[in-house]
């Protein structure tokens, strides 16, 4: 295998490219980005001799099938609902396939499909999820071994920005899709409590987050994952009576957004029409009761806050009381936010992003009850060189090699949770400087 199809250019290919680029002489390989934006995939190869950037739009079936003819392997940066269409391809054209995004339901059922054609299909190999899954099942299966009874088991993510390039009130920036963001918690969480099945819905979710201590990060803020129920079994924890998977924000940020779901602004589902005749003061004051006193006043009183409150200063910071103007139109209340948020939230010139990540393990070993604590912090180098774009692409391009050498042997659909694929994964990855940190005591 010599040719590597790499789809999508935009923040988290990044990593990606530059490793598969750098493994490129040695391994003889050609690397291929392809993106919509032609003179962006280019940019990612930097005029190696053994890449080249193309334009590509995925939904036309012609040209993206010739294009994946060409390649033996593919790597999709895609935003999630476009995998399947390259996914269905890729088992006709017999090529094998690697993502970053959760597995859905469709992609699971071409399992037999790929088996059969003898394709590596691997999804959630990146950050959260990928090397959450890895470092988690590390830990699973060393405790197994030793004789450990797993009792419970709590995972916490986030990407957040870096204490020194920390300048607004709501200690966070965008360092991945600012979509995702204004949408995160959408649905509702389930997870699992003293072997008690537990849900929360998204209208209370921010409110019902727990505090926690990364050691040589600090204190933060923690609200469940929706998924947790879904790796009982792909953990092989279909015992275990407590689970929770949770994305980790920087103290104060969970109420304040809270308060901006209680308004309305992060609803998705339903244009606001002519929005752009409107200004964000105009717009936020369409959401609030009417009544005395200042749209500031009343949005406090409908939160339940004082005016002076922290989440009312980082509301007003937002700039949802201004009135400028909107820019865009028949746009949902999320993307307005998410637009306002784009302007706000953006890294600037030399800002560094910080990754952390955290496992719990509690078990009983020995008549005695452990507790097991690994945990992983990271910074960027700048606002280009991204923690997260360095971990959501690093396992991508160090699996990818994995294939392209011949040295991963289990087909079908896949997520990261077999030593096969993990190991090898977290021992480069490691050369990286993406190492945890463990820290163990009895607790019982």
């Amino acid at each position: 295998m010599n040719n590597v199809l790499v789809i999508g250019a935009g923040r988290s290919a990044t990593a990606c490219i530059d490793y598969l680029l750098s493994k490129s002489e040695e391994n003889n390989w050609f690397v291929t980005v392809a993106d919509a934006n032609p003179e962006l995939a280019d940019s990612k190869i930097k005029e190696h001799p053994r890449g080249r950037g193309i334009w590509l739009d995925v939904t036309k079936p012609n040209d993206r099938r010739d294009i994946l003819s060409r390649a033996d392997l593919v790597v999709s940066l895609l935003p999630a609902h476009l995998h399947l269409m390259v996914a269905q391809d890729c088992i006709k054209l017999k090529k094998h396939l690697i993502t970053a995004s959760y597995v859905s339901h469709e992609m699971y059922r071409l399992g037999d499909e790929a088996r059969d054609a003898s394709l590596i299909f691997m999804g959630e190999m990146g950050l959260d999820p990928g090397i959450d899954h890895m470092s988690a099942m590390e830990k699973i299966h060393e405790i197994k071994k030793k004789g450990g009874q797993i009792t419970a088991f709590r995972s916490y993510t986030g990407g957040l920005i870096a204490p020194e390039s920390d300048d607004n009130p709501w200690h966070y920036k965008f360092t991945w899709n600012p979509r995702n963001v204004v949408l995160a918690g959408q649905g509702t969480a389930q997870y699992l409590e003293n072997g008690k099945y537990r849900y929360l819905p998204y209208s209370r979710l921010f409110k019902s987050y727990e505090k926690i201590n990364i050691p040589n990060a600090g204190d933060f803020e923690a609200y469940p994952n929706r998924d947790s129920l879904l790796y009982l079994k792909v953990y092989g924890l279909e015992d275990i009576p407590n689970i929770k998977r949770a994305t980790v924000r920087n103290v104060g940020f969970c109420d304040a957004w809270a308060a901006l779901i209680k308004i309305g602004l992060t609803d998705g589902s339903y244009p606001i029409h002519n929005c752009n005749k409107l200004s964000y003061h105009e717009w936020t004051d369409a959401y609030i009761p009417k009544g005395p006193g200042s749209l500031k006043d009343r949005t406090a009183d409908f939160l339940g806050e004082k005016v002076d409150s922290p989440v009312m200063k980082k509301l007003e910071w937002l700039g949802i009381f201004r009135k400028k103007r909107i820019t865009i139109d028949q746009a949902t209340p999320a993307l307005i936010l998410e637009n306002l948020l784009l302007e706000k939230w953006q890294l600037k010139q030399g800002d560094k992003d910080m990754i952390v990540m955290q496992h719990e393990f509690e078990y009983n070993l020995g008549g005695k009850k452990h507790l097991l604590t690994s945990s992983m912090v990271m910074k960027g180098e700048d606002e280009i060189n991204t923690a997260m774009t360095k971990l959501v692409g690093l396992p991508l391009g160090i699996f990818a090699r994995l294939i392209m050498q011949g040295k991963i042997k289990t087909t079908g659909v896949n997520i990261p949770v077999m030593k096969e694929v993990y190991a090898p994964v977290l021992r480069e990855l490691d050369e990286y400087g993406v190492s945890f940190v463990e820290h163990e005591k009895i607790i019982g």
